[in-house]
């Protein structure tokens, strides 16, 4: 399986990940649901594949 999520990229995802995850957990009210869109931002960093990237070709990593 050929990763295209890049260092950069997939810093950006797992920080951003936890904090919506952390939104998730000390928010309050509805609001807080927003939290879940951590999941995915979260797993596509840390596996280094994006399924949205693929039918436009974007590789954020190197170009091997």
């Amino acid at each position: 399986m050929q990763q295209n999520v890049g260092g950069i990229d997939r810093a950006v995802r797992i920080v951003a990940g936890i904090a919506l995850l952390a939104w998730l957990i000390v928010g309050e009210g509805d609001v807080r649901w927003w939290g879940l869109l951590g999941i995915p931002l979260l797993v596509t960093g840390l596996i280094r594949r994006c399924p949205a990237y693929l039918p436009f070709h974007i590789r954020t990593g190197d170009k091997s």
